[in-house]
C-alpha cells in the first residue's frame, strides 16, 4: 500500500478520491497519510488501487455507518463517481441504481450491475440483483467497479458492486443501536462479534419500520447475518455467512406531473383501491472455502444456495379497481471455483486467476387477477415455471512488462439460458427456451510515469442478456405472453484515465470513456396494468467522465468531491411502443451532470465529528421520447455525532439532518410509465437520530 509521510501545517489544501481510503497513523511529530487501499473486486486478488487500469472505488466503514440510517445502498454509493443512485422514498422497491447510465431502466432490483458479498453472488444467472439482501450495519466497506473489466464477472455492462461484511474483532464485543426519526421511522440493530478457539465469528439482526414520507408508502424489514470463519488450519480457512430477511411494504406507485404539483407526498387512487404492496422473504447461505497449496498458489471454492418469495400486487386499470398479483417463489444455487497463481516469467513478476462457475434459478411463477370491478377475484393469467442458468470460465491475469508498466488482460467465456415452462396454457402453450452465448476480451496497461501519477487505458466487450423480469411479457399480445425474442445486447468499452497524488495529501483519480452498444434492452412500455415491456434499441453511446478529489487538512479537517459527466443517447433511430424515437435522444433515467461534496471536522478532545454534504443532480429524461423530464436540483444535508470511551464500554450518539433547505424535488424516476405516472417525490426536511452502545470484554 502506497503512502506518503507528511507534517499537517494549517496550509494544507485537500480533496481526495473515493478510490481511496483515508487513514491516518500518528508517529509523534509525524503522520503517515495513506490514500490508496487494496482492492480484490478487480483483479480477484488483493492489489493496490493506485496501480491498477480499472476505475473502482471503495467505500469504507466510516462512510457506510456514520450518520446514516444504514437501510439502502443508495445512502453509500451517492458518493462514487459514475454511479446514479437514487432513494425511491419508499421500500417497495430496491433503490435506483446505474453505471454509467447501464441499468437506469430498471424498475425492480439491480440491472446492469453485478452484486456480490464476500464473494457470493446477489445476482441472479439472468442478471437480476437483490442488494437489499444485505444489512448494510454488517459491512465494512463497498468496493465499486466501473468499466471494461466488469465483463470478467459475467452477464453485465455496467459495473461490479462487492460488499465486505465485517472481520471479527480480537476482543469481543457485543452492541446495540436505536435509531428514530422523521415520518415514525424506527430502526434497531443487535450485534455480537469475537473470536474462540480458532473461530472467528459475526452475528447481527436487525428491525426497521417507518411510515413514509409519502401516504401508502409504510413499511417494515427485519433481517439477519451470521458469519463464522473457521482457521482448519494455518493454510486453510472455511468461511461460511448468512443472510436473512423478511419485508413488507406499501407501494405509493409514481405521481404524474399534474400529481406532484396538487399533493406530492399522496398517492394515486390505484394505489388505495387496489392496495398495492409487497411482501419478500429471503434466505441465502454461502461459503468460502480457501486452501494455500503453497506460497505461490492458492485455490478457492465458493458455493451458495438460498431461496426467495416475493408477491406484489398491482393495478390492472388507471383506477385501480382491477388488481392482480404476482407470485414468485425462488430457489437457487450456484458455485464458484478458482485457482490464483503467482511468481515469475522471464524475470517478469505475474499474477493469474482461472476459474469456472455455475448458477441456477428457478422461479415457481403465479399471476392472478385478485380484485375486478373493486371486488375479491381469483382468475390465473399465469401460471409457469421460470429457469435461468448460466455457466461461465474465466481467465485473468496481470504481467509486469517493465518496472513502469503493467498489463493486465482477461476473457470470459459466458452461457446464459432462460427457460419457460408453461402450466397454464390459457393462451396456448407458451413453454420455450432461448440460449446466449458470449465471449468477452478485455485488455488493459498502467504506466507508472512517476511514483506519485499513474496513467492508464483499457478495452474490453460488455455482454448483457435479458432477465426475466425483462422477458416476461410481450407487447405484441398485450403482456399475455413472455418475451423470449429480446437479443442481448453487446457493447465496445474505451477507457483511459490517471490517478495522481496531487500533494503529499491529495489524491486525485479522472476516467474518460467511450461506450458503444448495439441491442441495448430499453423500457418500451409500462403499460396500463403496470406490467414493464421491454424491446431492443438499434445503437446507442455513451460518452463520459469522473472525477474524484479527495484531501487531509491540518486540525482534522478533510473534503471529499467526486463528479460525473455522462451524455448517453440513442445513435440511431428506432421504432418503440410509443413510436418512433430520434437518434439523438437522451437515454431516460441517465443525469447528464452528478456532484458530490463534503467537508468533514473531527474534535478529538470531545470525540466530537461532523460533516456536511452536497448533492447535485441534473435534469433527467423520464421516457425515450424526451418530452418530459424531472428537473435539476442541489440538496444539503449536515450530521454530527460524539463518541465516549468509558472503561469496556463505547458510546456513540448522532444526528442527521437532510434536505437542510427544504427543497422540493424528485429524486427518483419511473421510466415510459403509459399513464405518465413518472415521478417520485423525495422527502422534505427530515431528521434521524442514533444512540449505539458496545461493551467490549
Amino acid at each position: 500500500m502506497r503512502a506518503f509521510v507528511f507534517r499537517l501545517t494549517p496550509v494544507c489544501l485537500a480533496i481526495s478520491s473515493a478510490f481511496g481510503s483515508l487513514a491516518v497513523a500518528e508517529a509523534e511529530e509525524e503522520k503517515t497519510l495513506i490514500l490508496s487501499p487494496v482492492v480484490v473486486t478487480a483483479t480477484r486478488q488483493a492489489q493496490n488501487s493506485f496501480d491498477l487500469p480499472v476505475a473502482i472505488d471503495v467505500v469504507t466503514e466510516k462512510d457506510i455507518k456514520e450518520g446514516q440510517l444504514q437501510m439502502q445502498l443508495s445512502e453509500s454509493l451517492i458518493r462514487v463517481p459514475g454511479i446514479t443512485a437514487q432513494n425511491r422514498t419508499q421500500q417497495a422497491q430496491d433503490p435506483q441504481i446505474s453505471s454509467r447510465g447501464f441499468g437506469s431502466r430498471s424498475s425492480f432490483g439491480v440491472r446492469g450491475v453485478r452484486v456480490y458479498v464476500d464473494g457470493i453472488p446477489l445476482t441472479m444467472p439472468d442478471g437480476q440483483g437483490q442488494p437489499g439482501v444485505v444489512d448494510l450495519s454488517a459491512i465494512k466497506s463497498i468496493e465499486v467497479m466501473r468499466g471494461p473489466f466488469s465483463s470478467l464477472y459475467g452477464n453485465s455492462s455496467g459495473g461490479v458492486i462487492q460488499m465486505f461484511t465485517a472481520d471479527a474483532p480480537a476482543t469481543p464485543t457485543i452492541g446495540a443501536t436505536t435509531m428514530f426519526g422523521s415520518y415514525d421511522t424506527k430502526r434497531n440493530v443487535l450485534e455480537a462479534a469475537g473470536r474462540s478457539e480458532g473461530i472467528e465469528y459475526m452475528l447481527n439482526v436487525s428491525n426497521f419500520e417507518s411510515n413514509g414520507y409519502r401516504d401508502h408508502s409504510s413499511s417494515d424489514k427485519q433481517m439477519g447475518t451470521a458469519k463464522f470463519k473457521f482457521h482448519i488450519s494455518d493454510d486453510t480457512k472455511l468461511t461460511t455467512l448468512v443472510n436473512w430477511f423478511d419485508q413488507d411494504a406499501q407501494d405509493p406507485l409514481g405521481l404524474t406531473r399534474a400529481g406532484v404539483r396538487n399533493d406530492r407526498k399522496g398517492t394515486v387512487a390505484a394505489a388505495n383501491n387496489a392496495n398495492t404492496r409487497v411482501s419478500r422473504s429471503h434466505t441465502q447461505v454461502g461459503f468460502n472455502l480457501e486452501h494455500a497449496i503453497n506460497e505461490t498458489n492458492r485455490i478457492s471454492f465458493i458455493p451458495y444456495v438460498g431461496t426467495r418469495r416475493n408477491s406484489q400486487v398491482l393495478p390492472i386499470n388507471a383506477l385501480g379497481t382491477n388488481a392482480r398479483t404476482s407470485e414468485i417463489d425462488r430457489s437457487f444455487y450456484g458455485a464458484d471455483l478458482r485457482w490464483d497463481n503467482n511468481g515469475e516469467v522471464l524475470g517478469k513478476n505475474y499474477t493469474v486467476s482461472l476459474g469456472m462457475n455455475y448458477g441456477k434459478s428457478q422461479d415457481d411463477r403465479l399471476d392472478v387477477n385478485t380484485q375486478l370491478a373493486g371486488a375479491p377475484a381469483n382468475v390465473t393469467n399465469r401460471n409457469e415455471e421460470n429457469i435461468s442458468t448460466n455457466y461461465d470460465r474465466y481467465i485473468q491475469g496481470k504481467l509486469s512488462a517493465t518496472d513502469t508498466v503493467d498489463i493486465h488482460a482477461g476473457v470470459r467465456r459466458t452461457k446464459v439460458n432462460l427457460t419457460v415452462k408453461d402450466s397454464f396454457l390459457g393462451f396456448g402453450d407458451n413453454s420455450g427456451s432461448v440460449s446466449y452465448n458470449k465471449t468477452n476480451p478485455v485488455i488493459g496497461a498502467t504506466w507508472k510515469v512517476t511514483p506519485e501519477v499513474n496513467l492508464y487505458a483499457n478495452y474490453g466487450r460488455g455482454f448483457e442478456t435479458p432477465t426475466f423480469v425483462e422477458a416476461a411479457y410481450n407487447a405484441a399480445t398485450s403482456g399475455a405472453t413472455p418475451n423470449l425474442s429480446l437479443k442481448p445486447s453487446t457493447s465496445e468499452n474505451f477507457e483511459v484515465g490517471t490517478k495522481a497524488y496531487v500533494t503529499d495529501n491529495t489524491r486525485a483519480n479522472l476516467t474518460l470513456y467511450y461506450i458503444k452498444t448495439d441491442d441495448e434492452i430499453v423500457v418500451s412500455l409500462i403499460d396500463p396494468a403496470n406490467r414493464s415491456i421491454f424491446a431492443n434499441a438499434n445503437k446507442t453511446v455513451r460518452k463520459g467522465a469522473e472525477l474524484s478529489l479527495e484531501s487531509n487538512f491540518s486540525n482534522n479537517i478533510s473534503t471529499y468531491l467526486s463528479y460525473t459527466l455522462l451524455n448517453a443517447k440513442f445513435d440511431s433511430d428506432f421504432n418503440s411502443a410509443t413510436g418512433l424515437i430520434a437518434s439523438g435522444n437522451h437515454i431516460p433515467g441517465t443525469y447528464s451532470s452528478q456532484a458530490y461534496g463534503e467537508i468533514r471536522w473531527k474534535y478529538e478532545p470531545l470525540g466530537f465529528h461532523t460533516a456536511f454534504e452536497t448533492r447535485y443532480n441534473s435534469k433527467v429524461y423520464v421516457n425515450d421520447r424526451n418530452t418530459d423530464s424531472a428537473s435539476s436540483y442541489t440538496i444539503f444535508n449536515i450530521r454530527a455525532g460524539f463518541e465516549q470511551v468509558l472503561s469496556n464500554w463505547i458510546f456513540k450518539e448522532f444526528i442527521r439532518v437532510e434536505n437542510l433547505g427544504d427543497k422540493e424535488y424528485l429524486g427518483s424516476v419511473r421510466i415510459n410509465d403509459a399513464n405518465s405516472r413518472f415521478f417520485e417525490p423525495s422527502a422534505e426536511r427530515n431528521y434521524l437520530i442514533g444512540l449505539n452502545a458496545q461493551y467490549k470484554f
